[in-house]
């Protein structure tokens, strides 16, 4: 079952559809209207994370694969630490909300500072999907499968106008209510990023002081 509305109409809709099926659907839809319930309620309050997950960055050219550990908040502080592969373990980029700093830990010294967020960065993070999500005169749900587990999957718009990032999927456990993968798509729906979580917890106590170098 997929729907796509305005999301102010979101639940009446999936009521709606409820009522049109037979008994057996309605069970199901009426399931599916639960699970959505618990995880938007799960990822709306969502305050902070940290994950382990790897990203993959897809091109015409080929793809790049990175294992990452990311801490995040809500309000706009990260930290996103590279732990594979070997050559580029140790870089780190992090933001107080304000200011931007890259480095690797095997170099002394070595601090750059951004001046600008790179949406290619910016939209591996769930706190970004979230913003977008709440943010898209439409979104998409629909009911699926992952490794077995019963999903369900959240569509919405990227915003900014970029070439290459234009939508972008989550896929939610039912029962654990915790992300498992988030694919972002081009305007002609290729994957362009693609984020496999390993380990993710909501809510975590994030100390001020990992978002500074």
């Amino acid at each position: 079952m997929k729907v796509r509305v305005r999301l102010a109409a979101l639940c009446a809709a999936i009521i709606t559809l409820a009522g049109c099926q037979n008994l057996t659907a309605d069970k199901k839809a009426v399931k599916t209207q639960n699970a959505y319930e618990k995880i938007q309620s799960q990822l709306v309050n969502m305050q902070s994370y940290e994950c382990s997950a790897t990203v993959e960055y897809k091109s015409n050219k080929g793809s790049n694969v990175y294992d990452t550990v990311q801490r995040c908040r809500i309000t706009g502080e990260y930290r996103i630490e590279v732990t594979g592969p070997e050559k580029v373990a140790g870089n780190i980029t992090l933001t107080d909300g304000k200011t931007i700093y890259q480095y690797n830990t095997r170099i002394s010294g070595k601090v750059a500072v951004s001046t600008r967020e790179s949406q290619e960065r910016s939209e591996i993070f769930l706190t970004s999907f979230i913003k977008n999500y709440l943010k898209s005169n439409e979104v998409s749900i629909s009911a699926a499968k992952m490794s077995d587990a019963p999903c369900t999957v959240l569509e919405a718009q990227v915003p900014g106008g970029h070439p290459y990032l234009s939508s972008e999927k989550l896929w939610v456990d039912n029962q654990t209510r915790k992300p498992l993968k988030m694919i972002v798509y081009d305007p002609q729906g290729s994957e362009r990023i693609i984020v496999t979580y390993k380990t993710f917890e909501y809510n975590v106590n994030l100390d001020d002081t990992i978002f500074k170098v």
